[in-house]
C-alpha cells in the first residue's frame, strides 16, 4: 500500500478508531499511537555487487500505560499530511513499525473502512538473495560463481 493510497482510505473512514492487524489475523494493542512518520532511504550494495535504493514511509507505533488513547482514521490522515515535507511527495511505499521486544517491520497491505473501524493489515517482510542469477545455484545443481 501506498501514501497516497492509505491517505484516501484514512479520509473516506472520516474519524474510525483505527485496528492494526498482525499478518497471523490478531490486532495489536488498541491503545497504540504513531510516534513518528519518516521517510527511509536504504542504500546498499547486493551480494552480488550492485547498488540499490530502497525508499519507504515509515510509521514508527508506541503502545504505552494510556490504555483510553485511540488513534482516528483523521489523527493519522493529519500526521500523513504533517509529514508531506519529509515524504518529498513520493508516493512511496508503507510501512509500519512495532516494538515487540524487538523492533519489527512489516509492509501495511492494505486499509479497509468497516462499520465501526478501519481495519489496517499487516503483511510479512522477507529476506531475498537480489542477485540469484550469479548467487543460486543453476538447475544442473553445479554452482555458479557465487558471491554469498
Amino acid at each position: 500500500m501506498t501514501v497516497s493510497s492509505l491517505c484516501a482510505a484514512l479520509a473516506a473512514a472520516e474519524a474510525l478508531p483505527i485496528a492494526v492487524i498482525w499478518p497471523d489475523g490478531e490486532p495489536i494493542e488498541a491503545h497504540f499511537h504513531v510516534t513518528e512518520v519518516g521517510r527511509v532511504q536504504r542504500d546498499f550494495v547486493d551480494c552480488g555487487g550492485t547498488v540499490r535504493r530502497v525508499v519507504t514511509c515509515l510509521l514508527q507505533s508506541w503502545v504505552s500505560d494510556d490504555l483510553d488513547h485511540r488513534l482516528t482514521s483523521n489523527k493519522l490522515l493529519k500526521a500523513l499530511v504533517q509529514a508531506e515535507p519529509v515524504l518529498r511527495g513520493e508516493d512511496l511505499p508503507v510501512e509500519f513499525e512495532y516494538d515487540a521486544c524487538n523492533v519489527v517491520q512489516l509492509k501495511i497491505i492494505s486499509a479497509i473502512a468497516e462499520k465501526d473501524r478501519l481495519v489496517i493489515r499487516l503483511g510479512k517482510k522477507q529476506t531475498d538473495c537480489l542477485a540469484k542469477e550469479l548467487c543460486v545455484p543453476s538447475p544442473r545443481g553445479a554452482a555458479t560463481a557465487g558471491c554469498c
